[in-house]
C-alpha cells in the first residue's frame, strides 16, 4: 500500500505537467505557427535558388537571386549566330539549366551551380518551347520550321529522336508550339497552333514510340501546363479567350474558363492554384488565379507593365515571377502569393536585358 501511495504521489504531479504542456493558457498565434510552416518549406523546398531569364533580343539568361530579387549574373550563349533564347528548363538531375536557342538551331547547356556552359546540343529549326519529364530523363523541344519536336537524352546530352508534327495539321498551316510531359513521364503533350479553321490543337505522343496516340480540338493560340496532384491538363488559349481543361488521359473535354487573353501558365506545388496571363490586356487584369479544385477564378491583379509573358514560381510558392516581353522590354515582375491569399499582390521590378522571354526557377 505504501508503495501505491509512493508511486501515486510521484505520477500525479507529473501528469499535471505534461497536461500544462498540452493546454496552454493562451492560444497560439495562427500567424506564428503559419511563419513557421512557412520556414519549414523554405527549408525543405529550397526557395533560396535563382530565377533565370531567358533575354531573347540580347543573347542571354539573367540569374535573379529569390532572396535579394536582385540579378547575380549575366550570361552569353554561344552561338555562330547572334543567340535567340526562348524558353529555359532546369533539371534537378545532373544540375542543369537547359536554354533554347532560336537563332542557331540549338540547346545550351548551362551548369546551375556556376551558370558555366557545360555543352550545346543541335536540334531541329525553329527552337520554341521545350519541357523535361520530371524523372530528368527527356527533354522535348519543338522546332516550329521543321513542324519537328527532338527529343534529348539526358544522360547522354544527345538527340534520340525526331518526331513529326501530324501530316494532316501540318497541311493545314500547323504548326507545333508549346509542349509537357506528363508527371509519370509516359505521354507527351504538343499544342499545334496556326490551325486553318476555329480550333487549334493537343496531340498527345507515346514517349516510349513516338507516335501520336489522340487529339482534341481546343481553342486558338494554346498553351500548356498541369499538375501531378489532378488528372487534368490545362490549355489556355490567348486568341480564344479561354482555358480548356481536359482530361490528360484521354484527352476529353472536361469544361472551358473564359480568361480573357489567357497565355502564360503556371500552378502551384499542391496544384490549389493556377495562374494564367492576360498578355493582350496591356497590363489591366494582367494575372488570373483559378481554383483549380472550383474551376473558378478567385481574382485578378493588374500589371505595372504591358504584355505579361510567362510565369514561374517558387516551390513553396509564396512568389510570382512574370516576365513582361517586348523588343525593348527589359522588365521581370515579383509578386507575393500565399495559401491565405493566392492573388498576386505587387512587390517589386527586376531590370533585366532585353525581350524577357521564358523563365524558370533553378536551385
Amino acid at each position: 500500500m505504501k508503495k501505491l501511495l509512493v508511486l501515486l504521489t510521484l505520477t500525479f504531479p507529473l501528469m499535471l505537467f505534461f497536461y500544462g504542456c498540452n493546454e496552454p493558457t493562451t492560444p497560439i498565434d495562427s500567424t506564428v505557427l503559419e511563419k513557421q510552416q512557412l520556414e519549414k518549406n523554405d527549408g525543405l523546398l529550397g526557395v533560396g535558388g535563382n530565377i533565370v531569364i531567358a533575354n531573347r533580343n540580347s543573347g542571354s539568361i539573367s540569374v535573379i537571386n529569390t532572396k535579394t530579387d536582385e540579378v547575380s549574373g549575366t550570361y552569353q550563349l554561344p552561338g555562330a549566330n547572334t543567340p535567340e533564347p526562348m524558353y529555359v528548363v532546369f533539371v534537378k538531375k545532373g544540375h542543369r539549366v537547359f536554354v533554347g536557342d532560336r537563332a542557331n538551331n540549338q540547346v545550351v547547356v548551362f551548369r546551375s551551380s556556376d551558370f558555366s556552359v557545360e555543352t550545346t546540343i543541335p536540334v531541329g529549326q525553329g527552337v520554341f518551347h521545350m519541357w523535361a519529364d520530371p524523372q530528368g530523363r527527356r527533354l522535348w523541344v519543338n522546332n516550329d520550321i521543321d513542324n519537328t519536336s527532338s527529343v534529348i537524352n539526358l544522360h547522354t546530352l544527345s538527340v534520340i529522336a525526331t518526331v513529326p508534327i501530324p501530316a494532316d495539321l501540318v497541311s493545314m498551316g500547323g504548326k507545333p508550339h508549346d509542349v509537357i510531359l506528363s508527371p509519370d513521364g509516359k505521354l507527351a503533350y504538343v499544342t499545334v497552333v496556326g490551325v486553318s479553321g476555329p480550333s487549334d490543337y493537343v496531340v498527345q505522343y507515346s514517349t516510349k514510340t513516338f507516335q501520336e496516340k489522340r487529339r482534341a480540338a481546343v481553342g486558338k493560340d494554346a498553351h500548356l501546363s498541369l499538375t501531378e496532384r489532378n488528372k487534368y491538363l490545362y490549355v489556355p488559349c490567348q486568341n480564344s479567350d479561354a482555358v480548356y481543361i481536359l482530361n490528360r488521359k484521354n484527352l476529353n473535354q472536361v469544361d472551358v474558363l473564359s480568361v480573357p487573353g489567357a497565355h502564360g501558365i503556371n500552378i502551384t506545388t499542391n496544384g490549389k492554384v493556377l495562374y494564367t496571363t492576360n498578355l493582350p490586356g496591356g497590363g489591366t487584369d494582367g494575372l488570373f488565379a483559378i481554383d483549380t479544385k472550383h474551376s473558378s477564378v478567385i481574382g485578378t491583379s493588374n500589371t505595372p507593365y504591358a504584355v505579361p509573358h510567362n510565369i514561374a514560381l517558387t516551390p513553396n510558392s509564396q512568389k510570382l515571377y512574370l516576365t513582361h516581353s517586348g523588343g525593348t522590354s527589359d522588365k521581370v515582375t515579383v509578386y507575393k502569393i500565399s495559401n491565405h491569399n493566392p492573388v498576386p499582390e505587387f512587390v517589386k521590378e527586376i531590370t533585366v536585358e532585353l525581350n524577357p522571354f521564358g523563365l524558370a526557377y533553378a536551385k
